[in-house]
């Protein structure tokens, strides 16, 4: 080492040799660990805080790291079909069958359950307290052309967005026709905003169960319970794995995992008991024991006729490399 003295050359070859072993360490623990899991999800997953749990008991079983995008239904979809993420959990069935079809999701498993509910303020001035979901809607539509109330849409192509366009149409009303009118209002925003921008205009709209419970719990909101009976009103979440054939960066393994987890006694167990002290009723049901067992005939019923593809919740063909995770069909 010529120009060095004894000392510095002494100081240069620590630092080389420093060097190489952080490098070995690194490499080390770069094969020992497992990538981290991305998931794009929808805002009523997200905003319950169910999904903090959820990761925090994953991470523990697999010491795979998670992190959730929270968006829409409409833009969970996007970020997987643009390579942004791993897995989607998300809740409008009518949407998923596209994401199947295109190859861009493989492994689809119904999770959970709840229902959406029509929420309103205390006076209720449609006066749709207690009645079927589109016989309240078209009650609103007649008391928003009177110009008595407000409703406000989440108007951002989430599974809720999804499902107020088809209770609307059932309802035989057309929705083109009323985002034109002065009492149809759009959040384009999450389920808590929107329930937070009803609140504040006293209006009307439509929100999945668990969301609300915690916005109320939270005494972010005081908007009233009004219509929550009916098999209209069913909403159903799955997990697809997003297809390493079409994606090859994908995580498929720990999608798989995660999937595998969702399904388990574990985490079934964790889906069924949130929520259950805090507001003295699950904010989700869990599906898996459901689905097996039929231990409650009618509801599958529901479930098969609202979210199943072809008699199935994930046709053969929009499998890959599954396992058992389809051996109770």
């Amino acid at each position: 080492m010529q120009g060095l003295t004894s000392v510095q050359g002494v100081l240069v070859l620590v630092l080389i040799a420093v060097i190489a072993m952080a490098g070995v360490i690194y490499l080390a623990l770069s094969s020992s660990t497992t990538r981290r899991l991305v998931i794009s999800t929808t805002t009523s997953l997200y905003d319950t805080g169910v999904l903090d749990a959820v990761g925090a008991k994953f991470w523990q079983q697999q010491k795979i790291d998670v992190s959730f995008i929270s968006a829409g239904t409409g833009l969970a979809i996007q970020y997987a079909q643009r390579g942004d993420s791993d897995v989607i959990l998300v809740h409008a069935p009518s949407k998923e069958l596209p994401f199947l079809q295109n190859g861009d999701g493989v492994n689809r498993k119904i999770i959970a359950y709840n229902f959406f509910i029509i929420v309103g303020p205390m006076d209720d001035a449609a006066k749709v307290r207690g009645l079927s979901p589109l016989e309240a809607l078209k009650k609103i539509k007649q008391a928003g052309g009177a110009g008595v109330i407000l409703w406000i849409s989440r108007g951002d192509d989430s599974g809720t967005h999804t499902k107020e366009k088809a209770l609307w149409k059932a309802a035989g009303i057309d929705v083109a026709m009323i985002r034109g009118e002065s009492w149809y209002l759009e959040a384009g925003a999450g389920m808590g905003k929107t329930l937070q921008v009803a609140d504040e205009k006293r209006a009307y709209t439509l929100s999945d169960t668990g969301t609300y419970l915690k916005y109320l719990k939270d005494g972010l909101i005081s908007l009233q319970e009004l219509v929550t009976q009916g098999k209209e009103l069913l909403n159903v979440y799955s997990v697809i794995a997003v297809n390493p054939s079409q994606h090859p960066d994908a995580n498929f393994q720990g999608a798989m995992k995660f999937i595998q987890f969702l399904v388990s006694q574990d985490g079934q167990d964790l889906i069924g008991g949130y929520g259950q002290e805090d507001y003295e009723q699950p904010l989700f049901y869990p599906a898996v024991r459901l689905l097996q067992e039929n231990t409650n005939p009618e509801l599958l019923s529901w479930i098969r006729s609202y979210a199943y593809f072809d008699g199935s919740e994930c046709p053969p063909q929009y499998r890959y490399q599954e396992g058992a995770l389809y051996e109770e069909d």
